[in-house]
């Protein structure tokens, strides 16, 4: 006998071994018969049938194995369809003789998909995504490899020591906790937790089915229904298409077509204008990363995190000229939707205030922060490439629809806000491990990984002239003070101490001012009277909250029922999802005319509380404030007045 026999014998026996490792049997639904008439096998099949050729024929080739579908008596009323083991699909018996005598097709039911054929198809397609993320697949390759490691470690303990069995043991994902699924499902990484994920979806508005926000698995086959069922799943989730279509490498033949733009609901303060708008990411050149700097005011300590979308005029092709068109740029900013005319620091540590993604034109952001609040802007670019722009812009729309969180100062601010869109709306892998509460310390981190380029930020005089920056009008009112101060020896030493002046005290002065100081003082008191107006708004903003406590007064009956009215009606501007009813996703064209006819109906009734609440409070002024208020108005006159003067003495066109 050929001593070495046996271990030929072995070798043939481990290479048959490991050549059926590789043999491949793509999945296949068996139809357990037991007791179905005619008509029900013929129905049954043809509904497996239909399910197969659904799938994605990288689905069933690594789902490569029998399963077996049977028609249970044990089912809940509501249940459909259940998986029960790993090769076996449960279907509620209750539903085979609609299915076997066709009516199934026509019978419309309250769950999603509208019929009762097409709920039973969504359900296989369902329970069978469970069976293949339960099955964490490899490649025939991967299989022979793990096959041929998993040998020599049993027997050599040659694992490590080969290359090709270096990393065996590392993890493959299955759909429902790979990384960049979780961050577009909407279960993000929690800040300071070393990549751990929030328990809570608050991805709720504008959900196909709420079933999805259960857990992740359920959000992997609740949307697997849409990517193969629904033609529109393109247009109405695009971040999930595309990842899906990558994962198979196929897509569904039938697509319905979408449209080029995106539907946002405008912020800004003017109730003048139509609110819904119209964004074609194809317009969008470049995104920044828009910095509010810090101030005193403690939630405000670290500054404030927002995102610029440089957008292109009409007609004009992309570029860095569309820097220029201020006028079209959006800012996207979360921010706490407070509901209520009072922002209180201990509602904002506990998460009381709901987190909501803000459209608003940049104008408007630019006026907040530099003429109000007196904090500098800091618009830093982004270093993404042309796909990574136009996916961000489309995030931050599904966000902008669908999106409805916590707002927490501490925890899940701005800064975390804004760092899981950029997360998300990229895919950048420079972004997976950042993690930063502070808007400032996300900015350097930004700037460290190469994300975000302050280069064009270094000469703060180009900066300001081409956009990349906006300064705070306290360096510009002290400026204009310096003018005034030196041209009529004011004696006061800053622009804090002049504009905390009396009115009028200040107006002996503007009789000797000269056509450059007047000039200068007409800045001033309209910094004055913006001072002003925030003061009274402060007070009344008191007076009402102890109105409130304080139920016996009258005189804020009335104008607190406007206030709250406004901010009752207001909320639309933050969720918009509430003007729709049905749907899922980005809103379609067929959705446009009810936003456009529901926004501009509640953005006329905002108009006319703003009006009313105007007059109303007027009477409600504290008298101190009312004098100085006019005292600041007149002023304002008076110089306005005296530089007509000065330009016609000086032989100019006569001002208006």
């Amino acid at each position: 006998m050929n001593p070495r026999l046996p271990t030929v014998l072995r070798w043939l026996c481990l290479a048959g071994i490991v050549a059926s490792a590789t043999v491949r049997a793509d999945l296949q639904l068996d139809l357990n018969s037991d007791g179905l008439s005619a008509p029900q096998r013929q129905a049954s099949q043809q509904l497996l049938d239909e399910a197969l050729t659904a799938l994605p024929p990288s689905f069933i080739q690594r789902l490569d194995r029998r399963v077996e579908v049977t028609w249970a008596d044990d089912l809940p009323d509501n249940a459909y369809g259940r998986a029960t083991r790993i090769d076996a699909l449960d279907l509620n018996r209750a539903l085979l003789p609609a299915l076997a005598d066709g009516s199934a097709a026509t019978e419309k039911t309250n769950r999603p998909h509208g019929t009762v054929r097409r709920e039973l198809l969504a359900t296989v397609l369902h329970e069978l995504t469970h069976l293949y993320d339960r099955a964490r697949w490899r490649t025939a390759a991967e299989r022979s490899q793990q096959f041929r490691c998993g040998l020599a470690a049993s027997s050599t303990g040659l694992v490590g020591q080969r290359g090709e069995c270096r990393g065996q043991v590392a993890r493959r994902f299955s759909l429902s906790d790979d990384p960049r699924l979780l961050d577009l499902a909407g279960w993000p990484q929690q800040v300071g937790r070393r990549g751990a994920r929030e328990a809570e979806n608050h991805q709720a508005a504008r959900s196909p089915d709420l079933y999805e926000l259960s857990n992740p698995r359920e959000f992997v086959a609740v949307n697997m229904e849409y990517f193969l069922l629904a033609p529109a799943f393109a247009c109405r989730r695009p971040a999930l298409y595309r990842y899906l279509r990558q994962h198979f490498g196929w897509a569904p033949a039938q697509q319905a077509e979408c449209g080029k733009d995106l539907a946002y609901l405008n912020a800004g303060r003017d109730f003048g204008r139509q609110p819904l708008g119209r964004l074609d990411p194809e317009r969008v050149y470049e995104v920044d990363y828009l910095f509010a700097e810090a101030n005193d005011n403690w939630v405000s300590r670290w500054g404030h995190s927002m995102l610029r979308l440089v957008i292109c005029a009409p007609g004009r092709p992309r570029g860095p000229d569309c820097r220029l068109d201020l006028d079209q740029h959006l800012v996207l900013s979360y921010r706490a939707f407070v509901g209520d005319v009072q922002l209180s620091s201990w509602d904002g540590l506990t998460g009381a205030y709901p987190s909501r993604l803000f459209v608003l034109p940049l104008s408007q952001v630019i006026d907040e922060y530099t003429k109000v609040e007196m904090r500098s802007l800091a618009s830093v670019p982004l270093k993404l490439d042309r796909e990574q722009v136009q996916q961000l812009v489309e995030r931050a729309a599904e966000m902008h629809w669908s999106y409805d969180g916590n707002y927490w100062f501490l925890s899940n601010n701005c800064a975390v806000e804004t760092l899981k869109l950029l997360r998300s709306g990229t895919g950048d892998p420079r972004l997976n491990d950042l993690d930063s509460i502070m808007p400032n310390g996300l900015l350097a981190l930004l700037e460290g990984r190469g994300v975000a380029d302050p280069e064009p930020l270094r000469d703060p005089r180009e900066a300001l002239r081409l956009g990349y920056r906006f300064d705070s009008f306290r360096d510009r009112y002290q400026a204009m003070f310096s003018i005034a101060r030196e041209r009529l020896k004011l004696p006061q030493a800053d622009v804090e101490t002049w504009l905390d002046l009396p009115g009028d005290q200040r107006r002996p002065w503007i009789a000797n001012a000269d056509l450059r100081a007047s000039a200068a003082l007409l800045l001033l008191e309209q910094a004055a009277m913006r001072k002003q107006m925030l003061l009274a708004q402060d007070e009344l903003k008191r007076r009402y909250l102890d109105s409130r406590e304080t139920l016996g007064n009258a005189e804020f009956s009335k104008a607190g029922g406007t206030l709250e009215q406004i901010l009752a009606n207001s909320g639309f501007l933050s969720r918009p999802a509430d003007m729709l009813e049905g749907g899922y996703g980005l809103p379609q064209t067929s959705e446009w005319q009810r936003l456009e006819a529901e926004s501009s109906s509640r953005q006329l009734k905002l108009r006319g509380l703003t009006d009313d609440l105007d007059r109303e409070l007027h009477q409600l002024i504290d008298p101190r404030i009312l004098a100085e208020l006019d005292a600041v108005q007149l002023n304002l006159d008076q110089l306005s007045a005296h530089l007509r003067q000065l330009h016609k003495d000086a032989g100019g066109i006569e001002l208006p």
